[in-house]
């Protein structure tokens, strides 16, 4: 848990100190302008999901019969905006890691880890293996999840969402550089309940407003400390494991 917290905390004071304003803004700027030309270009094939959708889960004759049009208008906008709010998140997330993610490990690594040498387990392929598999499963998630909304019970899935999201995305690209395939296997295999409370407690940021602008690169941070905080703690106890023979005999 202290690792959680003292990445957290990192993450916070490179924002503060780097001079990135320009690749904090520019990613959730270009996901915004992405998904409104995408939604205005294709509004009525999607307000024909819409139909179906409440066709399926049983309110779509109910709402057809409701004499205010308003209340049938609002809960379609409440559903686009649903909709469209994780898909700028999960792009602008995509962006970072793909993108961003180079240019942020070597601030971080070069000012708070200078020793660690890189080993360069990861791969441009991996990184975009992960990349399309944590977004397939965070769409999965909200498509197979969206009926619970209707009952309330939807409340969770964001936070949910998010922190399988950010697990997924950033715990393999923090370590692509540094780390060997086998210690990005370890770290991982080894930190997967801390790996999912720091996605969860990155992913409550995407949800306060003003906040959130700042959430991708916040996130992308807080692993790549999390990360190589690890592998400099993986190789200490390596190096020291390997020396216990020689001490002993």
């Amino acid at each position: 848990m202290s690792f959680i917290f003292k990445a957290s905390a990192s993450a916070f004071r490179d924002l503060v100190r780097f001079k990135i304003a320009w690749i904090i803004i520019w990613p959730i700027m270009v996901s915004i302008l992405l998904w409104l030309i995408i939604g205005f270009v294709f509004q009525n094939s999607f307000s024909e999901l819409v139909s179906m959708l409440f066709d399926q889960i049983g309110i779509g004759e109910w709402l057809r019969n409701l004499e205010s049009d308003w209340v049938s208008s609002a809960i379609q906008n409440l559903l686009y905006f649903l909709v469209y709010v994780p898909l700028v998140i999960m792009t602008t997330l995509m962006i970072t890691a793909i993108f961003i993610m180079p240019a942020l490990i070597n601030l971080v690594a070069n000012r708070d880890y200078p020793e660690l040498k890189r080993e360069y387990g990861g791969s441009i392929a991996g990184s975009v293996v992960n990349a399309v598999l944590a977004c397939g499963v965070f769409i999965l998630i909200w498509v197979v999840t969206l009926p619970l909304w209707a009952v309330g019970a939807g409340i969770i899935i964001p936070f949910a969402a998010a922190a399988f999201m950010n697990q997924q995305l950033f715990r393999y690209d923090a370590l692509s550089e540094h780390a060997s395939k086998q210690e990005i296997m370890t770290i991982c295999a080894e930190n997967r309940y801390s790996l999912w409370g720091l996605g969860l407690l990155t992913g409550l940021v995407q949800f306060i407003p003003i906040l959130n602008l700042l959430a991708p690169i916040y996130t992308a941070l807080a692993f790549i400390h999390f990360g190589l905080d690890h592998l400099k703690l993986l190789r200490a106890q390596n190096l020291l494991n390997s020396s216990l023979p020689a001490d002993n005999h």
